[in-house]
């Protein structure tokens, strides 16, 4: 009786470890609907994205597609995960993951990320670190400027430059992208909202409402 016991105690027991293991790793996926960084979008600091194929810039538009329109209503938008809030236009498709949230609507985006850091982003270290990364890991990336900005929620390092879109599924076809990245630091996180949009599109104030519309939650 104490071999049988001692048998139906050992399986109960790898049962048990087995029934763990199985949890740990279905709370260790992410539970939202996450997607690949968006055409033209700047991945965080922290990502792994794998490098981009090597290409070369397309050609701009003469007629850019892509202007936000003037009447549109923009929404709140608040992420626990990441302690900031957002407003962004009505109506755009949104996506998360644990470390972002993506807006799209046609060939305009806004992409917020979010990392922890030891310190705050620098115009030096932005050039140093994080333009490096952008030129392997989104398409055709020309940098056009690295340079301080302030925003209601604080000083930024704001990132210029332009990318490829990513081919059309069904055409091949590719625009070339406009790209603000402003990277904002607080608590040791550092947050990067990236805005997307046609070269030549006008969508100033547009992005002018969505980034001075962030704040720290």
């Amino acid at each position: 009786m104490r071999i049988e016991r001692t048998i139906v105690g050992t399986s109960l027991a790898v049962g048990l470890l087995l029934t763990a293991c199985a949890a740990s790793q279905v709370a260790t996926n992410p539970t939202s609907g996450g997607s690949p960084t968006p055409s033209g979008a700047s991945p965080s600091t922290s990502s792994t994205e794998a490098p981009v194929p090597s290409e070369k810039p397309v050609p701009t538009e003469d007629s850019p597609p892509g202007d936000i329109p003037d009447n549109i209503a923009f929404v709140p938008y608040r992420s626990k995960a990441g302690s900031f809030s957002i407003t962004t236009p009505e109506g755009w498709s949104r996506t998360t993951s644990k470390d972002s949230v993506t807006f799209t609507d046609k060939l305009n985006t806004v992409q917020v990320s979010w990392a922890q850091a030891p310190s705050a982003p620098t115009v030096r270290s932005a050039t140093a670190d994080e333009v490096p990364v952008l030129q392997q890991t989104v398409r055709a990336f020309t940098p056009v400027s690295v340079k301080t900005a302030t925003l209601p929620a604080g000083p930024a390092v704001l990132i210029s430059y332009q990318a490829n879109s990513e081919p059309n599924r069904v055409t091949g076809k590719q625009y070339r992208q406009d790209g603000l990245r402003y990277e904002l630091f607080h608590q040791g996180t550092q947050i990067d909202i990236t805005l997307l949009s046609p070269v030549g599109a006008d969508n100033v104030d547009p992005w002018r409402i969505v980034t001075e519309s962030f704040a720290w939650a």
